[in-house]
């Protein structure tokens, strides 16, 4: 008789003591983690305007008249104070379109949306100044003498600055250095005309070629990440200085061979 009670009530006992677990790996699920999700964003000509304004605007110094399109790209992410659980990570963990990004990756200055806007703003400011000094000094033009206004609303951060650089340089030089393409990419620029990385890069090129992009420029340590998604009928060339890349825009115009690929 004590056998069968105890072959009775195990399975209530272990029916009972599963209700904590079930309970912890639902917590689990639904806990925020430090992560956002990410998707490819917006992408702006910097030879044209966004929202009606003109991207440059240079005085002091002849512009020149400019076909095709050079297209900075951006990432869209969740922000900083939206849950992203276990379950939202798995489910968007093999998605094409989309990515899971550490947090810190994505927001490196907290978790306030003031101070990332603050932050942001700064480094796309700095981003502009960089841009600037540094297509200056390619064309070898004296920076008191050229005023440049960059204006690109709603867009933080410092990965336009080799797009804005190339527009610089694509007005004031004449050279025509898209050939009529629409030409996107991404990288950070020094004043000294040097490409850094930036992150995000297979989302950047997604959203390139949705906007029409045939030419992606990226920074060179990034190839890899580039290529591991890269989207049908997208040309990579990568890049680590602003010489280089307008050297390898002209000869791919020039139908030249030797143009760098990733």
């Amino acid at each position: 008789m004590l056998s069968v009670l105890s072959r009775l009530t195990r399975p209530r006992a272990l029916a009972v003591c599963a209700v904590p677990v079930v309970a912890l790996f639902a917590a689990a699920v639904l806990a925020p983690l430090p992560f956002s999700v990410a998707q490819p964003g917006m992408t702006a000509d910097v030879l044209g305007e966004n929202r009606g304004t003109p991207v440059i605007t240079v005085s002091g110094a002849p512009v020149h008249r400019t076909t095709g399109q050079l297209r900075m790209t951006t990432i869209e992410a969740t922000g900083p104070d939206t849950g992203v659980s276990l379950g939202d990570v798995i489910d968007n963990w093999f998605a094409t379109d989309r990515a899971v990004m550490p947090r810190d990756a994505v927001y490196p200055s907290g978790d306030d949306e003031r101070e990332i806007e603050q932050y942001n703003a700064e480094q796309m400011k700095e981003s502009q100044n960089s841009a600037t000094a540094a297509a200056l000094d390619y064309l070898d033009l004296d920076p008191d003498d050229v005023d440049v206004k960059l204006e690109l609303a709603d867009v933080g951060g410092p990965s336009a600055g080799l797009l804005f650089s190339l527009g610089i340089v694509d007005k004031l030089d004449g050279g025509d250095l898209t050939g009529g393409r629409t030409v996107a990419g991404t990288g950070t620029i020094t004043a000294g005309g040097e490409v850094g990385a930036v992150g995000g890069v297979p989302l950047k090129t997604k959203a390139a070629r949705r906007d029409g992009a045939t030419v992606f420029l990226v920074p060179e340590d990034e190839c890899a990440d580039a290529r591991a998604e890269l989207p049908k009928g997208l040309r990579l060339i990568p890049v680590t200085t602003l010489k280089g890349a307008v050297a390898a825009l002209r000869d791919l115009t020039a139908g030249k061979g030797g143009v760098p690929s990733c």
